[in-house]
């Protein structure tokens, strides 16, 4: 969760940066940036030793489109629709972001919405709405804000099996030069003559520090989030951003404060408090039907390293699988422990009645 923290608070923080490469063409400014970042996220894995596993022939599709959209496309999106839609407005339609991770991850792999990644998202959606004071808008703002917040969701709901296969290193590594060989090829077709105009020493700064800070280490800390996390709950972070934002604003006198800043930062952290919690026996969420085969096949839902405590639950299940034994007998092994997920292997009624008795 801390590196999620992190993440998101150094983008949000770098708005006033961003900024800076106003008058730098947009698209081969950014394709600059992240095929710079791609570069950077390679040495730091030969410098560590640490292997960059190659992306397969599943993961190039889903890595190109998380380019495409997540990144090139997002900042062109959110940069025309500020051209037609005042700034607060297009940062309200951005808060819709948690809330549209809440749902569409656990719908990517078939599941049903947890309850508390849903509530979280939210309540930060409104604290961004509430921060950002919305504003006023031609239709075109509102479809290239609504286009915005879109992409920002893309960049981590495409990013999900390429994850779970390579890795946040190699993620964000492969990303990154994804975006910078695609956003240079469309830059220079769609403007030859003015896409690589060398930057002024303020622009420098700027590309400098998105390169580093924003792309580089930001993108790792943010994949190993969602890694750990999972989308949904990661996304409620995303909060985060426009309340780092407001700090940095304040802090270098670019914006006057107000009480109801105040109410948006406390929605916000309730929003992300909330949507971290971890399910419970009781709550209807932690009844995900799961087939006894899964279990039995040690399949990565059911990760025995970072769950050792229910080994033993795990360990009755398989030989009582291997004999084809039905469900109901396997329900003999008492005094084993079960977590969220396995309860409706069994039998959820009489399991939760008995773990309320212990």
């Amino acid at each position: 969760m801390t590196v999620g923290v992190l993440g998101v608070l150094i983008v949000g923080a770098s708005v006033p940066v961003t900024g800076m490469l106003d008058g730098y063409p947009v698209i081969t400014g950014q394709a600059l940036r992240y095929a710079l970042a791609g570069l950077l996220l390679l040495a730091w894995a030969r410098l560590r030793g640490q292997p960059m596993p190659l992306p397969g022939r599943r993961d190039w599709p889903a890595l190109i489109a998380l380019a495409a959209t997540g990144m090139i496309g997002f900042q062109a999106c959110l940069l025309f629709a500020q051209r037609h839609a005042e700034p607060g407005l297009v940062a309200a339609f951005l808060g819709g972001t948690p809330l549209v991770l809440a749902l569409a991850a656990p719908l990517a792999k078939g599941k049903r919405s947890s309850w508390a990644p849903v509530t979280g998202a939210v309540l930060a959606g409104l604290g961004i709405a509430v921060l950002s004071g919305g504003g006023a808008a031609r239709w075109q703002g509102l479809v290239l804000a609504a286009l915005a917040m879109v992409c920002e969701a893309l960049f981590t709901l495409l990013a999900v099996g390429v994850l779970e296969r390579l890795g946040p290193l190699a993620t964000a590594t492969w990303s990154c030069c994804a975006a910078g060989v695609g956003g240079a090829a469309v830059g220079t077709i769609a403007d030859p003559a003015g896409a690589w105009a060398w930057p002024d020493g303020r622009e420098l700064i700027a590309l400098g520090y998105l390169t580093v800070v924003v792309t580089a280490i930001a993108f790792l800390l943010w994949y190993s989030a969602v890694s750990a996390l999972g989308a949904d709950r990661a996304g409620v972070l995303v909060g985060l951003m426009p309340v780092s934002g407001l700090a940095v604003s304040l802090l270098l006198g670019m914006q006057d404060f107000r009480f109801s800043q105040l109410i948006g930062v406390a929605l916000v952290s309730s929003g992300v408090v909330i949507g971290l919690r971890r399910r419970e026996f009781d709550e209807l969420g932690a009844l995900d039907v799961e087939m006894l085969h899964d279990v039995a096949a040690d399949d990565p839902d059911h990760d025995r390293a970072q769950r050792a405590a229910d080994r033993d639950l795990l360990d009755e299940l398989r030989p009582a699988v291997g004999r084809g034994q039905p469900e109901h007998d396997v329900h003999g092994a008492a005094g084993n422990r079960l977590a969220d997920g396995d309860l409706a292997v069994l039998d959820p009624g009489r399991d939760r009645e008995r773990l309320r008795d212990e």
